[in-house]
């Protein structure tokens, strides 16, 4: 594509793109600082202590992990490590498949969730949801939804978000 077949944004929908970028690269700042200072966790480790809190058995193979959070398997596992070391979580061969690796939730890990959830919720609250008005909001969702259909039915590496 040559710089004349671009559709340019017009100033209106590059403000708000910019918007978009600045606002939730703040947002995720925020909401990661602030469970890192009141319970002494990431932002992804909290993502992956939700994810097993919402598993049968509070327990997912690492794959399925990397691929809901859309890390590299690297990336969880060196995550996976840090939160295991802290007693959050174990890991075991899994029950099905002796060469694939579970993580599964600890009592300890459980009981940080329900602490850090509460932090991340009023977060999320005081940042995002109460900025904005109820039609505002709703908006944002239709176009983060519609953003989102649209990737995961150009993209089937995205397969397993959709189960998600």
């Amino acid at each position: 594509m040559t710089g004349s077949d671009t559709r340019w944004l017009d100033a209106d929908q590059q403000l708000n793109w910019r918007a978009f970028i600045v606002g939730s690269t703040l947002l995720m700042d925020t909401l990661d600082r602030e469970l890192r200072q009141a319970h002494g966790v990431s932002m992804a480790e909290y993502e992956i202590l939700v994810r097993l809190s919402e598993s049968p058995d509070r327990t997912l193979r690492m794959a399925q992990i990397a691929e809901s959070m859309q890390h590299s398997r690297s990336r969880v596992t060196h995550t996976v490590s840090r939160m295991e070391k802290a007693g959050l979580i174990r890991r075991e061969a899994a029950e099905d498949d002796k060469r694939g690796v579970d993580a599964v939730m600890t009592a300890e890990g459980w009981e940080l969730l329900q602490q850090a959830a509460h932090t991340h919720v009023t977060g999320v609250r005081a940042h995002f949801v109460d900025v904005a008005d109820a039609a505002d909001y709703a908006a944002m969702g239709r176009v983060m939804n519609a953003v989102s259909d649209q990737l995961l039915a150009e993209n089937p590496e995205f397969d397993d978000i959709r189960e998600h």
